[in-house]
């Protein structure tokens, strides 16, 4: 690459970062919904025109800071499995949300970007599902493992959720039995429900020393998707284990 080109994709890559910034600053003051594309080039000091050149429109730049924020969630879970990835799954379970917790806590704004209100006319593309998959794929992981391992507890589904279990299972883990993953699709929905209590308000004058609590109640889901316990190898009470 020329000296010319190389400045040039280096000048790129900070007025993308500086767009981006600017986005987040708006996000927290006025919320996703009145995020402007013009409003973000009066503040850089860019003409409207110019800033099309990197983001051809709000969605185009929401879709970016969507991906953003669930790359950044997504490693940080990432990051502290890795320091505990030798544990047992129940440790491993709880430890992945608890990065996901304190990741929110320390990125308001931005975890209500990807999981609070849907911007109003806004669809988000297939280009963000990856990056959306990072946390719930770790979990997934935790609970292969363990299914591979010492067996998870299976809770009995009804009949009328055995069709939609199976259809879950084949699009999401095919080598885990549907009624384990139909446990995490629940669990993974009351993860990020408890976070959003939290984070949101609905917590106040409720629950006042909200970490431990917050454990206790991801070590229930844990549970609830079936983890033996590594301590004990004991598994949900009044199931059995199966491997």
């Amino acid at each position: 690459m020329s000296t010319a080109r190389g400045a040039r994709a280096r000048a790129r890559i900070e007025v993308t970062a500086a767009i981006k910034d600017e986005a987040r600053r708006q996000l927290a003051a006025e919320g996703a919904a009145k995020l402007s594309l013009r409003a973000v080039a009066r503040e850089l000091g860019m003409v409207s025109s110019a800033l099309y050149r990197y983001f051809p429109s709000r969605d185009d730049l929401l879709t970016a800071l969507i991906i953003d924020a669930y790359d950044s969630l997504g490693e940080a879970a990432e990051s502290a499995h890795t320091e505990v990835a030798t544990a047992g799954p129940r440790e491993r379970w709880i430890t992945v949300c608890v990065a996901a917790r304190r990741w929110a806590l320390e990125h308001p704004h931005e975890y209500a970007l990807i999981y609070g209100s849907p911007v109003p006319g806004y669809v988000a593309p297939q280009e963000t599902v990856p990056s959306a998959s990072r946390v719930g794929l770790l979990l997934i992981g935790v609970v292969r493992d363990a299914f591979g391992g010492k067996g998870v507890a299976r809770t009995p589904l009804s009949d009328g959720l055995k069709t939609e279990a199976r259809r879950m299972a084949a699009d999401l883990a095919p080598d885990l039995p549907p009624e384990v993953v139909v446990a995490l699709v629940a669990s993974w929905a009351q993860l990020y429900g408890l976070i959003g209590f939290e984070l949101f308000g609905q917590f106040n004058r409720v629950v006042e020393d909200r970490e431990p609590f917050f454990r206790h109640a991801v070590g229930r889901l844990a549970q609830d998707v079936g983890l033996v316990y590594p301590e004990t190898g004991e598994t949900t009470a009044g199931s059995s284990a199966s491997s």
